[in-house]
C-alpha cells in the first residue's frame, strides 16, 4: 500500500501523524507528509482509518 498527502488540502490537524507516526510526520511548513515509500503491513489498518474518514479534509489518499 502506498499513500500520499495533498498538502493543498492539509490543515495540520495532526490526525494522521497522531494515529500513524510510522507513516506520517510534519514537514518544515507544519504540513503532514508521508515518510515511507510503502506502508508497513502492521499499520495498514491505521492508515485506512485515516483515509476513510479520519482526515477532516480528505487530504490523505491511497496511491493505486
Amino acid at each position: 500500500m502506498k499513500v500520499k498527502v495533498d498538502q493543498d488540502s492539509c490543515i495540520s490537524c495532526g490526525y494522521c501523524v497522531g494515529n500513524c507516526p510510522e507513516v506520517f510526520d510534519f514537514d518544515e511548513n507544519g504540513l503532514s507528509h508521508v515518510i515511507v515509500d510503502t506502508v508497513p503491513k502492521e499499520v495498514e489498518g491505521s492508515v485506512k482509518e485515516v483515509i476513510e474518514g479520519g482526515c477532516p479534509t480528505d487530504a490523505v489518499k491511497e496511491i493505486k
